[in-house]
């Protein structure tokens, strides 16, 4: 069964002989550029396109086409190639289409050499692009996974690869561009019907308006495995920068006549599917509620061109006919809202009955802490794809809670902010009580994160320098499923930090060696997290550049960081730690709007996933965890 990916998302390759197929509807350069375990570009000659169309593991198709196609060889490819990007250009021909925007949106799909589907992914939301990374395959732990990118570039393939750090990119895509232009492409045609193509979503004309990579880029929202949205009104001019308004509403997400059904969409695994139609439900409310917001700003931007058309006559200024304007245009904005608000009311109560349906089937990693699933709890033998780490809601529908599920293995840290400045939510809270709050929603995280993993498979590290969260510590301390005592002092950060700096390094170089056989026997190769609390008391300048380092290179060999601070006490750093704070992914332990979205410019508000008051659920999970994990350690 082919699995349907959606943006961001990623997925284990089978095999390592694999053909990669493209349909579009345009002729496209194809192209793919290799990266080392950095992800860089080593040179011009680690890029495989038409007029170089192959290297050891690596062949593409030799001209532009509108179903190119790739052929890969994980085995053959270079020992120093970590990473393969898929990449696809529009030719700059004379009456071609010049930005994707103006043709039917890609589809990229992953097969074994025999034709049996592996993944696929439409590139919806490209609008003034004109290069695209489609996918990356990359190489993790020793194993490939195929990652869905879609990150568009409207300065082109030169764009691109500028960005990728390729030397005289400019150049280099010249070169390509001249070399598609002298092959003969008469011979070019569309992929015969019975060609496997992807299932996904079709473009209409302009998709709900919101963000793409590029400037002025729309996003169509339609989920792969959630039926398609009937053609809409194009908008002029986008929603992207937000803001900007649109000349109509265009209709909501179709549903499907039946009732919702939990599970009612694409995956090889129940998990798979709920965790896609969650994903499906963020969409369809962001792209409900830009339609909404459109409309409402084309509705107020109608009736002040009109206002300003009535007093801008000196006839109409007063009178009953300036009066009867006015009345008028105020009559047709309130009509033009109220259109869109039942439009909005009839997406919102949809997607209302579908949670209904949901969360009740949530398995433990997304479920919150108050369902009845945890009472049946039992350590699970492999990892979810995900973890809840709380809910995120828009104003309009307040009570509407969608699941705020990250993959697993975590790919970014964690920053609980306890500063009180930093939202006005905090604000209102009592600066030692947000403090403690936060390190609460810090060990509900940990809990989690032991609870979705099998026995020994992961492994929990605190720092606490002076000593202020015993209390929140308790259930982990008190249940014993803490790697060691919580580091205290100086000595204590230099200890913990030391420890898991030597796991980072040996782990690289014995991946970077081949040679994950010769680590030491004491180490632990499970998954690790590291909590740090009140950050930076403590920390000297050494203990500062390690706990950097493991913010960047932890992460990808399995040592994760969840800080607990307040920004504005390590202001002393300047602007040396910035590139900590943006490494990790930003949570607190009040009700916040600071999660924003990129497509369409919605400032979510996030809900930390708390324990409810007086509720044993955590100790118990813990309790069942720490049972579960003696004898693993016997």
């Amino acid at each position: 069964m082919t699995a349907e990916l959606v943006r961001g998302q990623n997925h284990p390759l089978p095999g390592t002989r694999l053909e990669i197929r493209v349909t579009a509807g345009a002729p496209l350069v194809p192209c793919v550029s290799l990266g080392d375990a950095r992800g860089a570009v080593q040179g011009t000659e680690w890029i495989v396109h038409p007029g170089a169309p192959a290297l050891p593991g690596v062949e593409v198709s030799r001209q532009a086409a509108v179903g190119p196609r790739f052929h890969v060889d994980l085995e053959a490819l270079p020992e120093r190639v970590h990473l393969l990007r898929v990449l696809l250009a529009l030719p700059e021909e004379a009456g071609g289409p010049g930005r994707f925007g103006a043709t039917a949106a890609p589809s990229v799909a992953v097969t074994h050499a025999d034709g049996a589907g592996i993944a696929a992914f439409t590139l919806t939301g490209l609008d003034t692009e004109s290069a695209v990374i489609a996918l990356e395959l990359y190489r993790r732990h020793g194993a490939w996974k195929v990652r869905a990118v879609g990150q568009g570039y409207a300065g082109g393939l030169a764009e691109l690869l500028a960005d990728q750090g390729v030397s005289r990119a400019s150049a280099v895509a010249a070169d390509i561009r001249a070399t598609v232009a002298r092959r003969v492409t008469g011979t070019v045609r569309p992929p015969q019907p019975d060609a496997p193509v992807p299932a996904g979503p079709a473009r209409a004309g302009s998709g709900v308006p919101g963000g793409a990579a590029g400037a002025g880029g729309t996003i169509d929202y339609t989920h792969p495995g959630r039926g398609t949205s009937p053609p809409r009104a194009p908008a002029s001019p986008s929603v992207r920068p937000p803001g900007t308004p649109s000349p109509a509403a265009p209709p909501g997400p179709r549903r499907r006549p039946e009732g919702p059904v939990a599970g009612d969409a694409a995956g090889w695994s129940m998990d798979e599917r709920l965790y896609n139609q969650v994903w499906g439900m963020f969409e369809d409310l962001a792209r409900s509620v830009a339609a909404y917001r459109s409309a409402v700003g084309f509705a107020e931007s109608r009736m002040d061109r009109e206002l300003d058309r009535v007093l801008s006559d000196p006839r109409h200024r007063t009178g009953p006919a300036g009066g009867a304007a006015r009345e008028a245009a105020r009559a047709e904005h309130d009509q033009l809202v109220a259109r869109a608000r039942e439009v909005l009311d009839r997406d919102l109560a949809q997607l209302v009955a579908e949670s209904e349906v949901v969360e009740p089937a949530l398995p433990p990693a997304y479920a919150r802490w108050d369902s009845p699933v945890w009472h049946a709890y039992r350590v699970p033998t492999e990892t979810p794809m995900a973890l809840r780490l709380g809910d995120v809601h828009l104003p309009e529908r307040p009570g509407l809670r969608i699941p705020m599920l990250v993959r697993l293995p975590l790919e970014r840290g964690l920053w609980v902010d306890s500063g009180r400045t930093a939202s006005e939510a905090g604000a209102a809270v009592d600066g030692d009580q947000l403090r403690l709050m936060a390190m609460e929603t810090a060990v509900g995280v940990a809990g989690r994160l032991l609870a979705v993993h099998p026995p020994g498979g992961f492994g929990v590290h605190v720092i606490d320098p002076v000593g202020t969260a015993a209390g929140p510590l308790a259930p982990l301390t008190g249940a014993g499923v803490l790697a060691g005592p919580p580091g205290a002092g100086a000595g204590g950060v230099a200890a913990v930090l030391a420890g898991l700096t030597r796991r980072v390094d040996l782990v690289q170089m014995a991946i970077r060696g081949g040679a994950a056989e010769s680590l030491p026997p004491d180490l632990d190769t499970a998954e690790q997290l590291l909590i740090v609390n009140d950050f930076p008391h403590g920390f000297d300048d050494r203990a500062v550049t390690q706990l950097r380092y493991l913010a960047d290179e932890g992460p990808a060999v399995g040592v994760h960081l969840l800080m607990v601070a307040d920004r504005a006490d390590a202001r002393a750093y300047g602007p040396v730690l910035d590139p900590l704070w943006r490494a990790l992914l930003r949570i607190t332990p009040v009700p916040d709007d600071h999660l924003a979205d990129p497509w369409v410019g919605h400032a979510w508000t996030y809900e930390p996933p708390a324990v409810p008051n007086g509720s044993r659920v955590l100790l118990d999970v813990l309790g069942h965890v720490a049972s579960a994990r003696q004898p693993w350690r016997l």
